[in-house]
């Protein structure tokens, strides 16, 4: 008999068709002006996009690529309601308003930076169950590779506090200078933000 080859079944329920789901789920949701959110309750996913009619922005290279509509993000996160990182799991009312105050804070952060404009800045979210939240961050890192997730780190830490001073600043910090505490951390060596400026040049040359 000759050997006939097998087919691999399709499952729906597997770990990557769940996040495919969640990442379209968020791709169709509305693009919303970073800085303009009211408040709502919820917690889950998020993604962050740079479009400047500014033809001279640092990040010029994503809004070709993010014209007509924006489908690149520069940044993805996760907002996890309270108790939702010790595996509890809780209805949407009693989610709180993590989504809305991660991206509040990602919004102070990008109109602290002096190189930076607020208004050049969109998002999407999702609002999900904390079980799918992790899943829908991984996959939707793994298929855009996003700039400030993969190649430059930094832009969602918070402040280390008093005691951790002697912590070097960000890849983020570096790049894009404003966060009051982050100024009081430790200056990068010239030599290796030189090298992170030109990582981040190609990567940028190279998005397609």
């Amino acid at each position: 008999m000759m050997d006939l080859p097998v087919l691999q079944q399709f499952n729906p329920l597997s770990n990557l068709n769940l996040g495919k789901s969640i990442a379209n789920a968020l791709n169709n949701s509305p693009l919303l002006p970073l800085g303009g959110l009211k408040p709502f309750i919820g917690a889950g996913v998020y993604a962050i996009y740079f479009k400047s009619a500014d033809p001279n922005a640092f990040y010029h290279a994503y809004s070709v690529v993010n014209q007509p509509t924006c489908e690149h993000p520069i940044y993805v996160g996760k907002a996890i309601p309270p108790g939702g990182r010790k595996g509890i799991d809780f209805a949407a009312e009693t989610q709180g308003t993590a989504l809305f105050k991660r991206l509040g804070e990602h919004a102070a952060s990008i109109k602290d930076a002096t190189n930076l404009h607020l208004s050049d800045f969109w998002c999407r979210f999702l609002c999900l169950d904390s079980i799918w939240i992790p899943l829908g961050e991984t996959l939707m890192i793994s298929q855009y590779a996003p700039l400030w997730n993969i190649y430059m780190d930094g832009f969602g830490n918070h402040d280390p506090g008093s005691g951790r001073r002697h912590q070097k600043r960000s890849d983020w910090d570096m790049i894009h200078p404003g966060r009051a505490w982050a100024a009081k951390l430790v200056p990068q060596d010239p030599d290796a933000v030189q090298q992170l400026q030109q990582r981040l040049a190609s990567v940028l040359n190279n998005l397609s």
